[in-house]
Parts: C-alpha cells; structure tokens; sequence
C-alpha cells in the first residue's frame, strides 16, 4: 500500500507524519486489483497505523523573504523581553481582515439544529457595509482592543485605535512608564515607509509625553506577529459560521472571545470618515523627532515627544 501512495505522499520528516490525497475508496479499489481482499474501512486502520493523517494547506512558506529576516526577529524578541522585564507596556498592532456586512456567508461551523441561509453569491453590491478591525494587543494583561472601522484604513485611523486604547486601558494599567513598545507589521497604514504612520505617532507623542519605540516584523513574516496568533485566530475562532448583518453582531462576538490563559477582548465602533491620499510636505517629515536605531534602522526606531518651541517651529 506504502508503495501505491507513493507518487501522491508527502512527509513531516521529524514526527514521521505522512499524507495522502487519494481517496481511501480509490486506494482500496487499487489493492483489489492487486489481488487483495479489503474495503475502504480497512485501508483507514491501516492507514492510521502507518501514522498517516488527514491534512489541509498551511500557510507558512513566503515567496519573498528579507535577507535580514532572522537577524529582525531576533532583535524584536530581545526588544519585547527587555521591555517585559522592566514592566513597562509592550503592544502589538495590526488590521484583521476587512469584513462585508450582509447576510454572506463566513467559514467555519456551529452546533445548530438547522444551516443559516445565506446569499448564494457574495458581490460588494449586495454588502450593506463594510467593517475594518484594527486591533491592539497588551501582552501582560493578556487585552485585545478592537477599533472597527467603516472608512478606509489609513494611518490616522491605526493610531487613533492605539490612542483609544491609551486612553481607556493603557495609562490606567501603566500610570508611571514613560516608554512604550510597538511592534507592527511592515506594510498597511503601519508600514516603516509611511510617513504618514510616523507623524501620527508624533502628534500622539506630543499629547502624552510618551516615547514610543517601535519595531517592524520583516516582509513575509506577519504570521508570528503576537497579535496574529494569540488575537486575530481567537476572535475567527469565536466568529466562525456566524455571518453579520449589523456592527453589534460584530462587536458581540469579539467581545465575548476568551480563552483559558485569561484573553478578553474590548471593540468599538469608529465610524469617523478618514480621508485617503495626504501628503506630508518637506518640513513635516523633518520635524518628526524620529531616531533610528544602529540594528537594522529601516525597521526599529524610536519617537520621541516634542516641546512646544519644536512643535510650533
């Protein structure tokens, strides 16, 4: 049989894991044919005993890779535990994926006595909006805060989440730090080429008197940000086979997302219009009191806040 799913096997060389995507009615019609007596049922038993299991893709492999990938990695843990050791705040930012109001239908299953009907095609015509979840999550309280936007995503909207967030969790939580950590991805309205993210950062400097320093995940490498795995896949998990038709659906079930290691969730809905395509001028991006830092400076740096002769000049 080991022979027969040859050319369709793959293997987890480690574990000795192994795969196949033939259908086990196909292998055993194969093996009757060979000459031996056995139903499909059989082939399953035999096929667990030669640790062979069902598997789907996973997401894990990325075609463009930075060269100095590990190197970045490195240097965000080292950021994220100096931080942690010193109990200061540490966050992680990011948008999940945009959502379409209506009744369409969303992956996953639920324990119901009937299927909820859904529409049968999922056109942006027959959306009735549209929701943006940025999210921030506080590793030490174990806290994801959830910002659903109905505008596009731009800079102005990410930090106006993570000052929400400083305002009603994070000042309360952190009375006496003056540092903050914020490690995001390298791309979207938080990219590390955005100018537009750094001067958000900057005004919002300037009204806390917050330094922040912040370090990029490298491209290709979002999946290990914290807030993908320890956030982002519990609130799907919660939200699985449910469709919205209303915000307050939404924010029902991000809200009511926990876990065992004590993850709960804040949500609210921003429905300010933020405007896309602004520039900043020369002098903007040169008052921006942005310091890089030696390792890798295109992704780490640090904001400080200004005094009030540096933000009038």
């Amino acid at each position: 049989m080991e022979d027969l799913l040859a050319d369709a096997t793959a293997g987890e060389p480690i574990h000795g894991l192994k795969w196949t995507r033939k259908a086990l009615r196909n292998v055993a019609k194969a093996l009757r044919r060979k000459g031996f007596k056995v139903s499909h049922e059989t082939v399953r038993r035999l096929l667990r005993q030669l640790r062979y299991q069902l598997r789907v893709n996973r997401k894990h492999l990325g075609k463009r890779q930075a060269g100095e990938r590990d190197q970045q990695l490195r240097y965000l843990a080292r950021k994220r535990r100096a931080f942690l050791k010193a109990g200061k705040p540490v966050i992680s930012v990011d948008a999940k994926k945009k959502e379409r109001g209506g009744n369409f239908r969303n992956s996953g299953r639920t324990w119901r006595r009937e299927a909820v009907s859904v529409l049968a095609t999922d056109f942006p015509r027959d959306a009735d909006g549209k929701a943006i979840p940025y999210g921030v999550y506080d590793r030490i309280p174990n806290l994801g805060f959830l910002g659903i936007g109905t505008s596009p995503e731009t800079a102005e909207f990410a930090v106006n989440v993570i000052r929400a967030w400083w305002q009603t969790e994070g000042c309360a939580a952190y009375p006496e730090q003056q540092e903050l950590l914020i490690q995001a991805d390298s791309g979207g309205a938080n990219g590390y080429r955005s100018w537009l993210w750094k001067s958000e950062l900057q005004r919002w400097a300037d009204e806390t008197g917050l330094t922040l320093v912040v370090t990029h995940y490298p491209t290709s490498a979002s999946k290990w940000n914290w807030i993908e795995h320890r956030l982002f896949s519990q609130i799907s998990r919660n939200w699985a086979g449910q469709p919205w038709s209303a915000y307050e659906t939404i924010l029902k079930f991000i809200r009511t997302t926990r876990t065992e290691q004590g993850l709960h969730c804040i949500a609210y809905v921003d429905k300010a219009d933020y405007a896309l395509g602004r520039t900043l001028s020369i002098e903007q991006k040169q008052s921006i009191s942005v310091r890089h830092h030696r390792v890798l400076p295109k992704w780490n740096y640090t904001i400080k806040p200004r005094t009030i002769d540096q933000v009038i000049s």
